[in-house]
């Protein structure tokens, strides 16, 4: 197993990052590494039963263009080791590890959907290791409709099976000709790495974590006023998974965050709107 941290040979893209390892006490966490070395990097956290390959490469590799940037798996999911935590907090706490271990003392974070509940728990717990914060198809804890997620998934989910299409074509995406055609082009983009895959996550670890999302759906609100830095949040206006108005919420909630709403556009907004996004993103990043 490679516990590396650095790799001679940079990648040229993401569909050919190798694939990594690290031991963070008992427990092996996957990770792709990318993009120039040195500098604070970006540290990427997915959504709900996303594994390394449901990273969207076109915006893993414009981040990289100006950015170190490491994609991770949580713990229990796709190659990481170990059984997938219950709660979102326990997420933060490994993934505030996870950091330390591979030597960081600042990063900045984007997270999408679930990665966005973590990476605010990781702001909340650990303040001095976040530099910048993006957070993407996401909501605070106790936000509108976060505990329904299964209620409305499933179903689309099935509809997926029974259609022979990714659920993500119905659950990030608008029923419009955009959207579909937003949908196939996502869905295309994520077949691109040919070797050296993820495994998919299994069904027990799939349900722990939707029990993790409920839970945050549930919980008393966090105090988002204690985030003092800067925060990029963006969605589509017409999210069915985490209602978009929890990204209004946020940003009311966040001293001075920035929002971004992309019309005709679901929970996948920054997937249908790329070629947008990343340039927003660097800006963010590099002011």
């Amino acid at each position: 197993m490679n516990t590396s941290i650095r790799y001679l040979r940079p990648a040229a893209c993401y569909a050919e990052a190798p694939n990594l390892w690290i031991n963070v006490g008992k427990t092996a966490f996957a990770y792709r590494d990318l993009g120039p070395q040195g500098g604070v990097p970006v540290v990427l956290l997915n959504h709900w039963g996303a594994v390394l390959d449901n990273f969207d490469p076109r915006i893993v590799d414009g981040l990289a263009t100006k950015h170190h940037v490491i994609a991770t798996n949580y713990r229990g999911i796709g190659a990481s080791g170990g059984t997938a935590p219950l709660t979102i907090g326990e997420m933060a706490r490994d993934t505030i590890a996870l950091i330390r271990t591979l030597g960081f003392e600042k990063v900045d974070l984007l997270g999408f959907s679930l990665g966005g509940f973590v990476a605010q728990d990781i702001t909340l717990q650990a303040p001095d290791l976040v530099r910048k914060l993006i957070l993407t198809g996401t909501g605070p804890a106790g936000g509108k409709g976060i505990e329904q997620v299964g209620a409305v998934s499933w179903p689309l989910i099935i509809k997926g099976l029974l259609t022979l299409r990714d659920p993500k074509t119905y659950l990030f995406f608008t029923s419009t000709a955009n959207g579909r055609q937003a949908a196939q082009a996502f869905l295309d983009r994520l077949k691109e790495r040919k070797a050296g895959r993820d495994k998919g996550p299994t069904p027990r670890a799939f349900l722990r974590q939707l029990k993790a999302i409920k839970a945050w759906g549930q919980q008393a609100p966090q105090d988002l006023g204690r985030i003092d830095i800067p925060v990029l949040i963006a969605n589509g206006d017409n999210d069915i998974m985490v209602p978009t108005v929890n990204s209004t919420d946020m940003a009311r909630r966040i001293p001075g965050a920035q929002l971004v709403i992309y019309q005709d556009a679901g929970h996948g907004g920054i997937f249908q709107n790329h070629a947008d996004f990343v340039p927003k993103a660097l800006s963010f990043l590099g002011a």
